[in-house]
């Protein structure tokens, strides 16, 4: 009996713990709920990653992060000029940068190409490996009004309707960036790598990990979704923790 006993509680303990195994962890999050970076940052120290993919950095901000700038939250901040980026309070993301000794990429696409994008088109933006990474091929039509439905919601429904393709496109468009980076991570430093980013990003089966499986189908990823208070969570993962929801002033009130 004592046995059966010590057994159960041997596979509980297992069941309990982080993904450790994988080539990828993604990790979503609502962006300003600090209980969900906590998470995150625990998920990290756990895994111990090669690297982690940032999508609230750039190329040029995660190049200029070094082993000296992680001891000092301030000093970090200054260097990321994170108090111009429209990021949420630099306190909750710094556990983050702290919790494994790695190397820091940037996935983030700024506003000005991301103007370019919608004008000139994203397949022609996003370079060489457009075609590889999905964006010269249409969504199909269901998944095409799902993501347009999604934007509009997003937006209070005050966005005009030639506005949402745009808003989609942009979308994928950043899912393909943060694929992108996080297959030259794995490239430069051997894995493994960890992801930040929000949920919508981090879903599987449209976001982020989707261009990944089509890209690199040979890696191992886990995908952490993170919800508010045990609401249901949109998309696919492969595991959803919630934390309490946090006080915020109504989204809507901008467009009106």
């Amino acid at each position: 009996m004592k046995h059966l006993l010590f057994a159960a509680l041997v596979q509980l303990f297992l069941l309990s713990l982080p993904a450790s195994s994988q080539d990828v962890l993604i990790l979503g999050e609502v962006h300003d709920n600090p209980g969900h970076h906590q998470v995150q940052a625990e998920r990290i120290k756990a895994f111990e990653p090669k690297a982690i993919v940032f999508e609230m950095l750039s190329a040029e901000q995660a190049a200029r992060v070094t082993p000296e700038l992680l001891k000092d939250q301030v000093a970090l901040a200054d260097v990321l000029k994170w108090s111009d980026s429209g990021w949420p309070d630099f306190s909750m993301y710094y556990p983050i940068f702290t919790a494994s000794n790695t190397q820091i990429y940037g996935a983030a696409v700024s506003r000005e190409v991301a103007r370019a994008a919608m004008t000139s088109g994203i397949a022609g933006a996003f370079g060489d490996e457009a075609d590889r990474y999905g964006l010269t091929t249409p969504l199909v039509d269901k998944e095409q009004a799902a993501r347009e439905a999604l934007q509009d919601g997003a937006h209070c429904d005050a966005l005009p309707d030639n506005m949402l393709a745009p808003m989609v496109d942009i979308q994928r468009f950043r899912d393909a960036m943060l694929a992108r980076r996080t297959v030259e991570a794995m490239a430069e430093t051997g894995g493994p790598v960890a992801v930040i980013t929000g949920n919508g990003h981090a879903r599987k089966d449209w976001g982020m990990p989707a261009i990944l499986a089509h890209v690199r189908p040979g890696l191992e990823v886990f995908v952490l979704g993170q919800t508010e208070d045990g609401a249901p969570l949109q998309g696919v993962f492969d595991e959803v923790v919630s934390s309490p929801a946090q006080q915020r002033p109504d989204p809507c009130l901008a467009f009106q």
